[in-house]
């Protein structure tokens, strides 16, 4: 009798435990890995971008300085880091079924499409299922080469999806530091983004709703000065950051354009009252319009 009642208490508690574990893990949002270099890592230091990155998914970020991906890394403050070939086995049941990876910068273009393959042989071994890539922003010739690659590789692996940061990103020069290469806060942003969408496409992370719904502000644009370098910028709230600006129609004082970034910059060439109907964008499409109103003097 004892033996018996053993047994069904026994049996109680693990028929308990295997009732209540997945639940959990039903609960529990999918694990999603980003593996980059430095460029993608102004995506670990800002933390409205890590925000965007991180909804709905249960976020690790893998970042360093000089990462290649199957080539001996560059050295970074005396160091080397892991390749993504070498990390990727350190990281065990903390790596998650899906992976992003966005490294190339320090690579080699010739060894470049050798070394896809081999990181998603690796990939595969760990168990991964869904491996987002990013490409390169096209600041260098290889860089075109190496997004060739990229889009070659997707086409003979089902598992690979591209995420072409090189498309997003070619209008935005505002998106980046001097170098063409790594970010400011807006990519970073921006970047975060773009990944997350496609998450969201993918079916692996719900969509951000936006905080409040898009709308132009009714700033006060500073009144120009003709022969005299004028600088005015347009402000947009709400929707999901970040914002793309373009004039619909009107007139904007000659010497001045709209830069995508929503400042207003040149040197002005007449006086006089000006009105221009302008649109601002969304990362998520959604699209508002507003007139604004400047005013440029004679000296």
């Amino acid at each position: 009798m004892k033996r018996l009642w053993a047994t069904a208490v026994a049996l109680w508690f693990v028929g308990l435990l295997g009732g209540a574990l997945p639940t959990h893990a039903a609960n529990a949002p999918p694990r999603v890995t980003m593996i980059g270099d430095s460029v993608a890592a102004s995506l670990e230091y800002t933390d409205t971008a890590r925000a965007i990155l991180a909804h709905g998914v249960d976020l690790r970020l893998e970042m360093a300085p000089c990462r290649r991906v199957g080539q001996a890394s560059c050295s970074y403050q005396g160091a080397r880091p892991l390749t993504v070939i070498d990390l990727v086995p350190t990281l065990g049941d903390a790596l998650g079924q899906t992976v992003v990876v966005a490294v190339g910068y320090n690579d080699y273009e010739a060894a470049y499409p050798g070394d896809i393959e081999d990181a998603l042989a690796v990939f595969r071994k760990a168990g991964v299922t869904r491996v987002l890539w990013l490409t390169l922003h096209e600041a260098r010739p290889a860089y075109a080469a190496m997004n060739d690659a990229i889009h070659a590789a997707a086409a003979r692996h089902q598992e690979l999806t591209v995420v072409d940061w090189q498309l997003y990103s070619r209008s935005h020069p505002d998106w980046f530091q001097e170098d063409g290469i790594h970010l400011k806060k807006d990519g970073a942003e921006a970047m975060a983004t773009l990944v997350h969408n496609t998450l969201v496409d993918l079916g692996i992370a719900p969509s951000a709703a936006p905080a409040s719904k898009l709308s132009i502000v009714a700033s006060q644009l500073p009144v120009g000065v003709v022969g005299k370098s004028y600088s005015g910028r347009l402000v947009a709230r709400g929707g999901n950051s970040p914002y793309r600006w373009t004039r619909v129609r009107g007139r904007i004082p000659v010497g001045l354009r709209l830069l995508a970034n929503g400042r207003l910059v040149g040197v002005p060439m007449r006086a006089g009252s000006f009105s221009t109907v302008v649109s601002v964008t969304d990362a998520s499409h959604t699209t508002t319009t507003r007139t604004i109103r400047l005013r440029v003097r004679s000296r």
